[in-house]
Order: structure tokens, then sequence, then C-alpha cells
């Protein structure tokens, strides 16, 4: 009789084992995970893999769009509203924050950047205790490339913003965006700078890490960069 007991019971197990099998056969027949994979999701945000080249003048914002659209478009992304990540000042100042769309965000990879403007920021304290999914190995570019950060030879992580941490405008009396981007004259204001990496002097900020030493090529550079811009899908 325990013989009996004992056939049986292994012959349960080994039918249990051949269902559990089929399952996860018929699983990875439609996707690996038990269900179909959803697509990733287009791009909707990069960093501009080269710069213009003329420091920070890029033509003002209208100019630094059209450079994000140049972009996007080379890329196959070009049927949608690019913006640039910046922030004017003076009269009519436009917070960069404002110009960027609703967001999610994903980068050349289809990887999720932000849900929206307020985690992007950190507008609460638990989104800025989280903080966002930004840094060396997620801002990409819009070839899906990697921007050289602290470590790497040359350093390009600086990116132009013009932008304080929660991506307004500067309101005080100095230049924080090279003439509201269309200067590259040294010795006549600066551009406010983020981290593409989160990373080096003591700041962790991807858009607020510090201020250039001037507005030409050659001072952008100086300090860990090459021009660079944030560019976001509005749309």
């Amino acid at each position: 009789m325990r013989k009996t007991v004992g056939i049986v019971a292994a012959t349960l197990v080994l039918l249990l084992g051949a269902v559990v099998l089929i399952g996860q056969q018929a699983g990875q027949g439609r996707g690996g995970q038990g269900g179909a994979q959803a697509p990733p999701q287009p791009m909707s945000f990069f960093i501009t893999s080269v710069g213009k080249g003329d420091g920070a003048n890029y033509g003002g914002l209208m100019g630094a769009d059209a450079y994000c659209q140049s972009m996007a478009a080379a890329a196959g992304r070009g049927s949608s509203t690019w913006h640039a990540y910046l922030s004017t000042q003076g009269a009519n100042a436009v917070n960069a924050r404002d110009r960027i769309g609703n967001g999610p965000w994903y980068n050349q990879r289809g990887q999720r950047i932000a849900m929206n403007v307020a985690e992007l920021h950190g507008d609460t304290i638990e989104q800025a205790r989280v903080g966002n999914a930004l840094g060396k190995q997620l801002s990409l570019t819009e070839k899906g490339t990697v921007v050289n950060g602290v470590g790497d030879m040359p350093n390009q992580h600086d990116v132009l913003t013009g932008s304080q941490a929660d991506g307004k405008a500067y309101t005080d009396t100095m230049d924080h965006t090279c003439s509201n981007y269309t200067s590259n004259a040294d010795g006549r204001g600066q551009v406010q700078l983020g981290h593409s990496d989160k990373q080096g002097g003591n700041n962790s900020s991807w858009n607020s890490a510090h201020g250039s030493r001037g507005c030409s090529q050659p001072n952008l550079v100086a300090t860990g960069g090459a021009g660079l811009l944030y560019c976001f899908a509005t749309n």
C-alpha cells in the first residue's frame, strides 16, 4: 500500500512539473514574460550629441529650439515639436519648465526619465527625496550615446539651461543666460549649467550646477562642456 501511494505521489509531481514547463514555454512564446511586451516608447528627451560650436550663441530661444528640432529629425523623430530646456531673463522672461510639455519623457532607448514636470524638478518633498531618473546612463543623446562625464576625457557634462533648480528663470540683475543665448562674447555675462551625469563640483543638479566662465566656446569647454542642450518633445 505504501509503495502504491509513493508511485502515485511521484506521478503527480511529474505531471505538475510538466504543466509548469508548458506554461513557461507558452509565456516565452508570447514575449518571455508570460504575455506580450509593449513596444518601447518613442524618444521624447535627449541631450544634443554635439553643440552648435558658437559658445552660448544659439540665436535665442527660437534658434535653440530649431537646433533641437533638426537633431531630432536626423534621428527620425522630427514629427514631434521639440524645445530646448532653457530659461530667459528680463522682460517676458520664460521658465524652462513651462516650455517642455507635460511628459512623460523617454530617452532614445525608450527608458523613462520623468513622468511629469513635478517629478522632473522634485516639486514635492517626496519627489525631491526620490529624484528623477536622469544621470549618466539614462541622459542619452539623440543617437543613444552616453555623454562624457566626470572621469572621462574630455568631460562634457555641462549642459546649458540658464535656469534655477526648480526650472525657473533667474530674477536678479546678473546675466545667467549669455544675453538670452545670443552672445558668444566673454566678459559680458555667463550661462547657468546643469550636469548631465549629476556629478562633480559638490553639486549633483542636472539643471543648475554652476555658471560658466563666460559665453565663448573655449570658456564653455574649460568648465567641462561643449555647449550642449537638453531637448524635450512637447507633444
